[in-house]
This record gives structure tokens, C-alpha cells and sequence, in this order.
């Protein structure tokens, strides 16, 4: 990957925020930058091109744009680099359950707007559909978020079997850390596109502030679905220390420590998922939904005591570590 030209070296810039505020019992408020939108301005106006076959370097394979954006047939770039696809996984069930591949990825790899599938236990997977499904994990943001919406239509509409057979495949599948972790000051200015950030052409810069702003490191192939190409997270300077502390040591003594129970080097122990390698911003977006209670599952219990003694600088700190590590 390309080193970036802005990096950190001194303190963090102050920058005003869009916030949802809680209950006024709660002071604790949730910013705005995790849940990156979808302006209609930045939707094409010409439907999608359904004749020119689009490629990518690595893949022999062909799509249309129309093919690309199906979310009952997404595209398989690399066929080759996965085990055969449950049905489920490939084409969904219309009208009501989309491909979990579409989302996911085929290859489990996932998209910071989502989650990573690929080396989590099936019963881990099975068990977090479920909470979707019965309304127990549900987004921190009190506006819209599509892919969080996705994906609670489909869990309330597939079948155990489909989920059985979706948790098997992907907790098959190994996992490749996809996110380089550059602590800035200023970064490039962005704009958001398809509950993304993307870098605005043009070399203009904007202050980082209190925030994490991940980037396709190839915005045409992210929107193809490429699970081999990167991204690159600009995290505040001090961050992955500051992180590193809190995930050995606790921000509240050592049995709040994330290690005590994602395992050294957050890799996961049993029933415990990897946090190690995972797109920090997906990681934020959690943290904040055990904050605010928006996630309030059986398994995830343990994560409220620690989850309360965490600001949001504590958060970004614990998710630039996480996402600096080898899963």
C-alpha cells in the first residue's frame, strides 16, 4: 500500500461534529461520522450500463454494472478462492432474503459498511442473525442506515436451514486483513458515497478531528465488489497505543481489558469473535451500540461494563489497535 502524505505528529485537531443526543439522563452522545450516507446527489442519474463487460486485473471473470448491483446474484470475481457457495450465500431468495453475498462478499471478507463473515464460528454467526432477527441488535444511529436495515430484512425472512447453511460457509473461510491504520492530523477532504468515504479529487485536505474516516484505496473497484482490494483508515495520532493499552490493561483495571476475553492479540477465544484485522469503523459502530443498549444480547453481556467506562476517544483508540493487527 501507498504511504499517505499527511500523517500525525501533533495534537489532534478540535472539529465540530454531528451528534444524536441520548436521553437527557445520558449525557453520552453518538456522532454522526460512523454511519457515512448515500446523498441523492451523489447517485447516478443514468441507469446502470446492462451491455459493456466491466473486468478487474486479477480475475478472469466478466460483469455488467447492472449484474454488479443484484443483490440476488452479486458478483464472483474469484471463483476459485472459495468452496461452492451455499445458495443462500449466492442468490438469496427473492423477494424477501438477499444474497448474503452481496453484502459479505463471497469470500466472507466483507466491506467496512458491514461485517467481515470469513473464520467467525457458525454458532457465533447463527446466534448474531438471531438477534437481528428478534430485534436485540439493532444500529446506535437513530437515522437511517441501509445496510444495517439489509440486513435485519433478510434475518427476519431467511429460513434456520439458510442460516445454518451461510454460518457453515463462512466460518470455513479465512479471513484477510484488509485496512492499513495511518494515524493523521489532516487527511484528504472526503465526500460520502454509498455509506462510504471517498476522497475528493483535487488535493484540498480537512482537519480529522475526533474521528475515524476509512477510505476505498480504489473507489471503482470497491463499488465492482472486489474483496481483494484495500482500504486505508486515517485514525488521531496516538491512537493504536492508546488502544493497545486499553485492549492489554483495561480503562477501567485489567478484567475490563478487551484481551481478558478476545484473547491475545484479539484473536478470538471460543465463542469470543477476532476483533484483530477488522475495519475500525465497523468496530466503532458496535462499540457505540453496546453504549447505548441498542445491542443488548445474551452473549454480549459482558461488554456492558466495559463498554460504560469507554468515551468515544477510548472507542477510536480500541478500534485503530484492533484493526492494526494480523487476524
Amino acid at each position: 500500500m501507498n504511504p499517505p502524505v499527511l500523517v500525525a505528529g501533533a495534537a489532534i485537531a478540535a472539529l465540530s461534529i454531528s451528534t444524536v443526543v441520548l436521553a437527557a439522563e445520558d449525557a453520552f452522545v453518538v456522532p454522526a461520522w460512523p454511519y457515512p450516507g448515500n446523498p441523492p446527489s451523489s447517485i447516478a442519474a443514468t441507469p446502470p450500463d446492462d451491455a459493456t463487460l466491466l473486468r478487474l486485473p486479477d480475475s478472469d471473470q466478466a460483469f455488467t454494472r447492472v449484474q454488479v448491483t443484484d443483490l440476488f446474484a452479486p458478483p464472483d470475481w474469484y471463483p476459485d478462492g472459495h468452496p461452492r457457495m451455499p445458495d443462500v450465500v449466492a442468490y438469496g431468495r427473492k423477494p424477501d432474503v438477499y444474497a448474503c453475498g452481496y453484502c459479505h462478499l463471497p469470500d466472507g471478507q466483507g466491506r467496512p459498511e458491514n461485517a467481515p463473515l470469513a473464520g467467525l464460528q457458525a454458532t457465533y454467526i447463527s446466534s448474531q442473525v438471531a438477534d437481528f432477527r428478534r430485534g436485540a441488535r439493532r444500529s446506535a444511529w437513530r437515522g437511517t442506515y441501509l445496510p444495517t436495515d439489509f440486513m435485519r430484512s433478510s434475518a427476519e425472512n431467511a429460513t434456520d436451514e439458510e442460516i445454518a447453511a451461510a454460518a457453515g460457509y463462512f466460518s470455513a473461510l479465512p479471513m484477510t486483513r484488509r485496512v492499513e491504520v495511518i494515524e493523521a492530523i489532516r487527511i484528504p477532504k472526503t465526500r460520502e458515497i454509498g455509506w462510504l468515504y471517498v476522497p475528493i479529487e483535487g488535493g484540498s485536505t480537512e482537519p480529522l478531528g475526533l474521528r475515524i474516516i476509512e477510505v476505498p484505496l480504489d473507489h471503482e473497484r470497491h463499488e465492482l465488489r472486489d474483496s481483494r482490494m484495500g482500504y486505508r483508515a486515517y485514525v488521531p495520532a496516538g491512537s493504536v497505543e492508546r488502544g493497545r493499552d486499553i485492549a492489554d490493561n483495561g480503562d477501567g483495571g485489567p478484567d475490563l481489558a478487551c484481551a481478558s476475553c478476545h484473547g491475545p492479540r484479539l484473536r478470538g477465544i471460543g465463542p469470543v469473535p477476532p476483533l484483530a484485522g477488522r475495519s475500525p469503523t465497523y468496530i466503532v459502530r458496535q462499540l457505540l451500540a453496546f453504549r447505548t443498549g441498542t445491542r443488548a444480547t445474551t452473549a454480549g453481556e459482558p461488554m456492558m461494563p466495559v463498554v460504560k467506562q469507554l468515551d468515544v476517544e477510548d472507542m477510536i483508540a480500541a478500534a485503530a489497535y484492533a484493526a492494526s493487527l494480523e487476524p
